[in-house]
């Protein structure tokens, strides 16, 4: 079904997507507490967009799913890195930082005071 002829899918959507945007913008105020971000969330969009409690904590719970699974921690940003550079972003600072390949390399694989980690089967 087309979401355009849908207006109850459309509003959850766009409620999701206003709790995923307020969840990224004051994720940095709470790193050791996601439970108080997850409540701020709710209490926003019912006092602010008029969410109702159970509708509101739903849409959230997706929304931090999504948060957590699309790597809004920092990360390795795959477009823009290449074979010689990796490029890696933190969202809290919207920096990203340019690191060459070679680098890497320099200081974790080839460091001789490094001893290679078997993997976990």
């Amino acid at each position: 079904m087309n979401t355009a002829q849908n207006p109850e899918r459309e509003y959850r959507a766009a409620m999701q997507t206003a709790a995923l945007c307020y969840m990224r913008r004051h994720q940095a105020e709470h790193l050791e507490n996601d439970q108080q971000l997850f409540n701020r969330t709710v209490t926003y969009l019912q006092t602010t967009l008029g969410v109702p409690v159970c509708l509101a904590e739903t849409l959230t719970g997706l929304a931090f799913g999504e948060l957590r699974s699309s790597g809004g921690q920092r990360h390795l940003n795959l477009k823009s890195s290449s074979q010689s550079v990796a490029v890696v972003t933190d969202p809290a600072s919207g920096k990203s930082f340019a690191i060459p390949i070679a680098l890497i390399f320099e200081h974790l694989v080839d460091a001789p005071q490094l001893q290679p980690i078997a993997p976990f089967n």
